[in-house]
């Protein structure tokens, strides 16, 4: 079972187990103050849930019909009742008057003439096309709100994942990512859940309560009011569940994204964990977070089950004042025995809406708590974006230069970058070399514009690339990083990745990668499967098909970032062949530890704590006898 498939199935159980919640802690709604904390903990439903609404406006047909479908299900479910307390009066003889005995005298002169001339089987008649008609109309219902809910979901994990996807690296450089897939699985799923069971259920809980309502007020507004009187309990109760477990639903879903990460890194990291004998301390840590949501889980289900009988309390003293005063008023000949029956059934149907409304808050809640996780990715609103003016690149990358270029790492005091400057022009190859932390992947992500420079200009043609699109600056590099990435799939979607391109040219990129060798010795060839994040790869053959990857984009500006640290001496140097006699008028700017890599560049920076301190062609820098001869002597065995 690959990684992949492993993580989907343990994530899948989670969910199911822990009825689909997560949390990303560091997504905006879970950094309130203490005070919006206590503002937050009495709120009845919330606030975030309703902005599930204009999605499901997005297809008001379907909405539409599933609020006339249920509405008429709601009144095909009470209207059996009456016309069952109306046979009961028939067959007991008695007569009724007011509203009702109106309703009755109607049906015995229109309707049953058209059905039998035997009252006895219309009423069983009627009784049927109540039935049916409810399960039709259910039927109907159902299905819009279900599909409305699927179509809304996906609305939903589509805006968070372009939110997502649009936010620039440093977003993700604190945040675990299986707690933002928590958020894009489990949370999306509860508010599916919301829309499709929720809704149906406010409407049930509307139209059967002022159905009933009517139909019982216009038998006997006495009995109406024994019956609803004591329902009025039921708004204390609500407020009193809501304010105190909403918070707790929030913690959950919380402690299960915390869950869902640290699974994440577990499997991803198996083999690390198993060369350290390390199991049992990952154990640990998933005990930890999984004890922390079964107390919050056990805290919620404490509330929650002290509000769903206070309820069965309340529908206990209706019901038992309703038989009480029915009896009395049905012997004194305010209402009839077949009225009483009426009434009884219909109080009867409507403890369903009432324990519907105590799940109904339960569900709202727990909605409540995904929406805020949900609603704060799609939210998310990018820092570093195309000014409004910004202009396409027009044409190929043919220069590159940094002037004066200071940098520091956000919620950091340490200087990366303290004013580099270089320039690099078209058909020119620039290494960089320096100690770790020198700086180096910085300038490279300035360069691809995942940070900004707080001082200085990065140009891009002569232009400042801040006034230049984003995707047109990109659409002209080829990036290869020094962590090779290859998404779940086979070696041709890896290396076509995101581009159309037929065999021919992809096994082209690859014989220039000094890949196509391994490749064709694949028996599945282009069509094999890498596995997730390329696992079923060498660390060197990952760097070949990434490499692979970015030369498909024939790009005008080829951007290495250690690229070639997990390749052999030979193959790089057969590398470096393939792109020096390929490369025309391409731009290269190569990060290199290996100085083998760069020896061969136009020229070559030194870099030491985030500054320059030396420049030149491989023979000049040797000559110089500083840091790069030093390294130089180093990794081929001359000190």
């Amino acid at each position: 079972m690959n990684v992949m498939i492993l993580r989907t199935f343990i994530m899948s159980r989670l969910n199911a187990q822990y009825m689909g919640a997560g949390n990303p802690r560091a997504a905006q709604y879970d950094h309130l103050t203490p005070e919006e904390l206590n503002a937050s903990k009495v709120d009845i439903l919330g606030k975030q849930i309703w902005r599930i609404i204009p999605y499901g406006m997005n297809y008001k047909k379907r909405a539409l019909t599933g609020i006339l479908a249920n509405g008429m299900a709601r009144f095909a479910d009470l209207l059996p009742f009456v016309f069952i307390g109306f046979a009961v009066d028939y067959y007991a003889g008695n007569d009724t008057e007011g509203t009702f005995g109106s309703m009755r005298d109607l049906l015995d002169d229109t309707i049953f003439p058209l059905i039998t001339d035997n009252l006895a089987i219309g009423y069983g008649i009627l009784i049927f096309l109540g039935f049916a008609s409810l399960a039709v109309f259910q039927g109907i219902s159902e299905y819009c709100w279900q599909t409305l809910g699927y179509k809304v979901q996906h609305d939903l994990r589509l805006d968070a994942t372009k939110s997502l996807i649009d936010m620039e690296a440093s977003y993700y450089d604190l945040r675990q990512t299986g707690q933002l897939m928590s958020v894009l699985s489990a949370d999306v799923n509860q508010l599916e859940d919301v829309i499709s069971d929720a809704s149906t259920s406010i409407i049930r809980i509307i139209v059967t309560f002022g159905t009933a309502f009517l139909i019982l007020v216009l038998m006997s507004w006495k009995l109406a009011a024994v019956l609803f009187t004591p329902l009025v309990l039921i708004i204390p109760l609500v407020y009193l569940f809501s304010t105190r477990v909403q918070r707790k639903y929030r913690q959950q879903r919380e402690s299960t994204g915390d869950i869902t990460a640290v699974l994440e890194n577990i499997i991803s990291g198996i083999s690390v964990v198993q060369a350290y004998n390390a199991q049992d301390w990952e154990a640990n840590r998933v005990d930890e977070e999984s004890t922390a949501y079964r107390d919050q889980a056990i805290g919620a289900s404490r509330d929650r089950n002290r509000f769903l009988p206070g309820l069965y309390g309340i529908a206990g003293i209706a019901f038992g004042l309703l038989v009480t005063v029915g009896g009395y008023l049905t012997k004194s000949g305010d209402i009839t025995t077949g009225q009483l029956v009426t009434f009884l059934l219909i109080s009867t149907r409507m403890t369903m809406p009432m324990f519907i409304f105590g799940m109904l808050v339960n569900q709202l809640q727990k909605g409540e708590a995904s929406a805020r996780r949900v609603f704060a990715l799609v939210d998310l609103e990018p820092t570093i974006t195309d000014k409004k003016d910004a202009k396409e690149l027009d044409g190929a990358i043919t220069s590159i230069e940094f002037e004066n270029v200071h940098f520091t790492y956000p919620g950091t005091s340490t200087k990366v970058l303290a004013g580099i400057s270089f320039k690099v022009s078209a058909g020119e190859f620039l290494g960089v070399m320096g100690h770790t932390g020198a700086g180096k992947t910085t300038i490279l992500k300035l360069l691809m514009r995942y940070y900004e420079p707080q001082e200085g200009r990065v140009l891009v043609n002569g232009i400042d690339v801040q006034d230049l699109t984003l995707d047109s600056v990109r659409a002209g590099m080829g990036f290869v990083s020094q962590e090779p990435f290859l998404f779940f799939g086979t070696l041709k979607q890896n290396v076509a990745y995101n581009r159309e391109s037929n065999d021919e040219e992809i096994m082209k990129a690859l014989e220039l990668a000094g890949a196509a060798e391994f490749v064709n010795d694949f028996e599945d060839g282009l069509e094999t499967m890498v596995g997730d994040r390329g696992t079923m790869l060498s660390g060197g053959q990952r760097a070949r098909v990434s490499l692979a990857r970015a030369l498909l984009k024939n790009p005008s500006l080829l951007v290495l970032d250690e690229a070639s640290s997990a390749l052999d001496a030979e193959t790089e140097k057969r590398i470096q062949e393939n792109l020096i006699a390929s490369g025309g008028s391409r731009t290269t700017i190569a990060v290199a530890h290996r100085l083998s890599t760069i020896r061969n560049a136009e020229e070559i920076i030194s870099m030491v704590d985030g500054a320059i301190v030396e420049r030149g062609t491989h023979d000049d820098l040797l000559a110089n006898n500083g840091v790069y001869a030093s390294q130089w002597q180093i990794q081929t065995g001359q000190r």
